[in-house]
């Protein structure tokens, strides 16, 4: 009497329910089945024909109507909010890669505050966004300026490496 192991834990279940594992064997006729392989897929379309997400779903306008603010619990003191997004992502308009930042805002609020929340939508609405550095910088300023009229404002973008270059942007308002 000869104890056979089985190769693998189904094979065992079987053998435990009484049937004979399912694997050919010399005098088995069956075809095997046909893997395909890598090689029979089709390659990858080029750069140039994969499509290039613009635009996301939200218009602009819509985009700005994201932010919500609140009343300013001293408007009588000047004091610093510094917020920080380091997971920003926005799209390369040429390439469709995605770029990375770290967005940095620094304000003195007037009558409103920004609310975290609406702020934190407002930036991830930019994911599916093609806009330059420049570009994006000075949107997320100008949509907060219009959204918080601040004492003053600055917005800083330090872009993550792309093509051996990092990119800094900073704006301010109002202009010095």
């Amino acid at each position: 009497m000869s104890i056979s192991l089985p190769n693998s834990f189904y094979d065992f279940l079987r053998n435990l329910a009484g049937q004979t594992p399912n694997r050919p064997t010399a005098f088995d006729k069956r075809p095997l089945r046909k893997v395909k392989r890598v090689a029979d897929t089709p390659p990858f379309p080029p750069v140039k024909e994969r499509v290039v997400a613009m635009t996301s779903p939200a218009s602009v306008e819509n985009q700005a109507a994201l932010l919500e603010t609140f009343p300013n619990p001293n408007p009588e003191r000047d004091y610093e909010i510094d917020m920080q997004c380091p997971e920003f992502t926005c799209v390369c308009p040429k390439t469709g890669q995605p770029d990375f930042a770290d967005i940095r805002i620094i304000y003195t609020p007037d009558q409103t505050c920004v609310e975290l929340k609406s702020l934190k939508l407002y930036l991830w609405s930019y994911r599916d966004r093609g806009a330059f550095h420049e570009k994006v910088t000075n949107q997320i300023l100008n949509d907060l300026v219009a959204a918080t009229s601040p004492r003053q404002m600055t917005v800083e973008g330090a872009f993550k490496v792309r093509g051996g270059i990092t990119t800094t942007v900073t704006v301010r308002y109002p202009d010095k």
